[in-house]
């Protein structure tokens, strides 16, 4: 069973959203963790492959769109909306409002809200998910 934890930022706004996800991103890969960040569609994920290249002055974290193929390197971070592939399912940070479906794969789930009304309905969706599946739940105010 993996670890759930949800994150619910004050804001209603998807460039914050994002922010912290490049946040938790980049503290997954410092502590070496393979990370996939799983989005809603394409455009959300390009919108955070642009957002990692600039987030932060100094930092760089290896990362590249997941469109079905494998990176050529270990270690690089995967944004996509597809599930998954086997060796990214230790953290997956999600952002789609499905989530993950091979929950039992993960080690960790991030759920990142926001303040936007669907993105709540969808969250407490998978948080009551989560519970049918016997998971504890962890949640932060941020």
């Amino acid at each position: 069973m993996p670890d759930v934890t949800f994150y619910v930022l004050a804001s209603y706004a998807e460039p914050q959203r994002l922010l912290f996800v490049c946040k938790l991103v980049e503290k997954a890969y410092r502590s070496g963790s393979y990370c996939y960040v799983l989005t809603d569609n394409d455009a959300q994920a390009e919108r955070l492959d642009d957002l990692l290249w600039t987030f932060r002055a100094g930092s760089f974290i290896p990362h590249q769109r997941y469109e079905g193929e494998l990176p050529a390197v270990d270690n690089v971070i995967l944004i996509g909306s597809l599930e998954p592939p086997a060796r990214w399912q230790k953290v997956i940070v999600n952002l789609s409002g499905q989530g993950p479906q091979q929950i039992d794969q993960a080690e960790r789930i991030l759920e990142i809200l926001d303040d936007n009304a669907e993105i709540k309905a969808e969250g407490r969706m998978r948080y009551r998910r989560y519970q049918q599946s016997g998971i504890a739940v962890v949640t932060h105010k941020v």
